[in-house]
C-alpha cells in the first residue's frame, strides 16, 4: 500500500492542475470502491473551484466551498491528469472533468481505494480521531513517550497506529526503528524519553528524505508523472530478511509482528 511518501508525492504532481480549476461534472463508472461511491453528494462539486489539494494521512482531500472530496488510493490506486475525452481503460473508476478539458482519473485494480465527500462544515469519520501528523508540530519523542505509558504492546504496532501519529506504515516504521536502534519487539511502555527522541527524529528524516526522493517503488506505485520512486535502493531493512546488516554485518531477522512482515537487525535493535 501506498505509504505517506507516495501519497505526499501524489498530491504535489496533481496540485498544479487542480488548484484553480472549475469543476465541470464528477463520472463514476461504478457504484463502490472499498466503500459505496456517493455520486449524487459529489455533484455538489459541479461548478465547484478547487482551492487547495491537501493532504491529511494518507487521505488526498480536495476543498471547494461547498466542501471535500476524499480520496484513497489504497492497494493499487492511481491518479492520472488526463484529456477529458481520452477513453476510459478496465479499472478507470471515476473522473472529475475540469473546465480546462482535463480530467483528474482515478485508476484502481484492486478496489481498496475510496472516493467520498464530505460538505463544508463537517468532518468526515474517517478523520476523525487521527492522531498528528509526523512531519507537524505536534509529533515529537516528548509525545510519544507521553502516549506509550503504560503499553505492553509492541512498540512497532504503537508506532503505526493511526490514532498515536499518521501515516507511518509498515515500511518505514521498520526503518525508523531501525535508526533509532530500537527492536520492534519491545513493548512500547518501555522504551525511554531518550529513544523515542531519537525515533521521532528518525522518522521525521526518513519520512523527509522519501518525499523528496518521490517515495518508495512499490509494485503498483507510481508517480503522477508515470517515474517510480527512487528510495527503494536506500532501504536498511524492510525487504531484506536474510541479507547481512549494512551497518554491522549480522543477518537480517524476519518475523510476523501485528500481523505484518517486519524485518531487524538483532545486533543492532535491543
Amino acid at each position: 500500500m501506498p505509504e505517506l511518501p507516495e501519497v505526499e508525492t501524489v498530491r504535489r504532481g496533481i496540485e498544479p492542475h487542480l488548484v484553480g480549476r472549475r469543476v465541470k461534472a464528477v463520472r463514476a463508472r461504478r457504484a463502490d470502491l472499498r466503500w459505496p461511491i456517493p455520486v449524487q453528494d459529489l455533484q455538489a462539486l459541479r461548478g465547484q473551484t478547487i482551492h487547495a489539494v491537501r493532504r491529511r494521512a494518507k487521505y488526498l482531500l480536495l476543498d471547494s466551498a461547498a466542501g471535500t472530496v476524499i480520496l484513497h488510493l489504497g492497494m493499487s490506486g492511481t491518479l492520472r491528469v488526463l484529456p477529458a475525452d481520452c477513453p476510459p481503460g478496465p479499472h478507470d473508476h471515476a473522473d472529475l472533468v475540469l473546465d480546462d478539458g482535463s480530467c483528474l482519473r482515478l485508476n484502481d485494480p484492486r478496489r481498496f481505494g475510496c472516493l467520498l465527500w464530505q460538505a463544508a462544515g463537517g468532518e468526515h469519520p474517517l478523520l476523525a480521531g487521527l492522531g498528528p501528523e509526523p512531519l507537524g508540530p505536534d509529533f515529537d519523542g516528548a509525545y510519544l513517550f507521553a502516549r506509550s505509558r503504560h503499553r505492553r504492546g509492541p512498540v512497532k504496532a504503537f508506532l503505526m497506529d493511526q490514532t498515536v501519529v499518521v501515516g507511518v506504515g509498515n515500511i518505514y516504521a521498520a526503518e525508523a526503528l531501525f535508526a533509532a536502534g530500537i527492536d520492534p519487539r519491545r513493548a512500547a511502555g518501555r522504551v525511554g524519553l531518550s529513544r523515542y527522541e531519537a525515533l521521532a527524529c528518525a522518522v521525521r528524516g526518513i519520512l523527509g528524505q522519501a518525499i523528496e526522493r518521490g517515495g518508495t517503488t512499490l509494485r503498483d506505485f507510481l508517480a503522477p508523472d508515470g517515474a517510480p520512486g527512487y528510495f527503494e535502493q536506500e532501504l536498511n531493512v524492510y525487504g531484506r530478511a536474510g541479507q547481512p546488516c549494512r551497518r554491522c554485518g549480522s543477518t537480517l531477522r524476519s518475523l510476523a509482528l501485528a500481523q505484518r512482515s517486519t524485518v531487524f537487525c538483532p545486533r543492532c535493535q535491543h
